[in-house]
């Protein structure tokens, strides 16, 4: 007998709360506080980090409504991305499946999933759910890194000048501290929300 898992209907909030922050977080760049010493009686200066915030979204959904609303959140934003909604970082349509980053966004679906799933596996302690977002980070580079792989080989026949070296640092090495910076906001926060909401 099989059993199914019937989608609640805080899953369904929180994949409709984690879509929504996939498609803003992507439009809003990640930045850090400088120091109270530099502070004046008019600005508070703030510095990029070189990423966005979208990463954060996903993982944050992973840890706040598991792995439903997390992969239900990120297969929506997939589908509404490639049906030519412009929420991908450079447009979309289905011809960004060509984009060396695509890989990255389809990284999206099992990290969302893991960090859901690994996040209510155990109490929500801070270490607990900083390790969680990690581990969908990880799998997010691990998809992204190996979609690269197959477009570079691909490529390769067609005379790409671009070098798997060169994608690598571009769309994973010089992007990963600015999303572990982000990973850890998202930790904290989760672990605080969760905290608040008694789950």
């Amino acid at each position: 007998m099989w059993l199914v898992r019937v989608i609640t209907l805080t899953e369904l909030l929180w994949a409709f709360i984690g879509l929504l922050l996939t498609i803003g977080g992507n439009f809003l760049h990640a930045s850090i506080v400088s120091g109270p010493w530099s502070w004046t009686s008019q600005a508070i200066p703030s510095h990029f980090i070189g990423v966005n915030y979208q990463i954060g979204a996903v993982l944050f959904v992973g840890c706040m409504g598991g792995r439903n609303a997390g992969v239900i959140s990120q297969v929506a934003y997939l589908l509404l991305g490639l049906a030519g909604f412009p929420f991908f970082v450079q447009g979309g349509g289905l011809g960004y499946v060509q984009e060396p980053m695509f890989g990255y966004l389809l990284g999206f679906l099992p990290g969302a999933w893991l960090c859901g799933y690994l996040a209510f596996r155990s109490q929500a302690r801070l270490e607990w759910l900083a390790f969680c977002a990690i581990s969908g980070l990880a799998v997010i580079h691990a998809i992204g890194a190996s979609y690269l792989w197959a477009t570079y080989l691909l490529n390769v026949a067609e005379g790409s000048k671009m070098t798997l070296n060169m994608a690598l640092t571009i769309y994973s090495v010089s992007l990963l501290p600015g999303q572990l910076a982000v990973v850890c906001a998202v930790s904290v926060l989760a672990f605080i929300m969760r905290k608040m909401l008694f789950y």
